[in-house]
């Protein structure tokens, strides 16, 4: 019987917390990952925000320039790199995103600051929360894997414009996405 050959490389996902996050966070966030992903995935140890991507008149952090610390962190071209931060962040010509990833370095990041039901006015929920968390982690590395948006709302590509999207569409991929990733 012919045995299969191993892949010469095995992706491995890395979650780097960017500013102090919970434990708790990373370790639902890592849960999440691996239910999705057929990677590993591992943790590792936090690193500062950076002050250059701070805008003192939004009170926001640039998610790209966060992304560019994040490039010279990652160890080997197999690896992706996902930084999570409890910082509020935007992009040029947006007010806010969840999350942001780079192609081209397999690096993304997320913010966990507008997941919370607390920023909206509401009621904590932290399985929704956590929830959110997953979702957008899932949807940051399908880009960093060279997804696109999709157009099934219940896709985790589909694009997140607010809370109430990322609410609605599923934890994982649609078949077509599935299908794109080899997965």
């Amino acid at each position: 019987m012919k045995k299969e050959r191993e892949p010469v490389f095995k992706i491995q996902i890395k979650i780097l917390p960017v500013g102090s996050v919970e434990p708790e966070v990373l370790d639902a966030m890592l849960a999440g990952l691996v239910k999705i992903f057929p990677w590993g995935a591992t943790s590792g140890k936090e690193t500062p925000l950076p002050e250059i991507s701070y805008d003192s008149q939004k009170k926001q952090y640039n998610a790209d320039e966060i992304l560019g610390t994040l490039k010279m962190l990652r160890s080997n071209p197999h690896e992706l790199i996902i930084g999570v931060t409890n910082a509020d962040l935007y992009v040029p010509g947006l007010n806010f995103v969840f999350g942001e990833a780079d192609v081209n370095s397999s690096v993304v990041i997320i913010s966990l600051a507008r997941l919370h039901q607390e920023f909206y006015g509401l009621r904590p929920d932290r399985r929704l929360f956590l929830d959110r968390a997953v979702k957008e982690a899932v949807h940051e590395l399908g880009h960093a894997c060279g997804l696109d948006h999709c157009d099934s709302p219940a896709c985790i590509m589909y694009f997140s414009n607010s809370i109430d999207d990322t609410d609605r569409k599923g934890p994982g991929f649609c078949r077509i996405c599935k299908e794109m990733l080899g997965i």
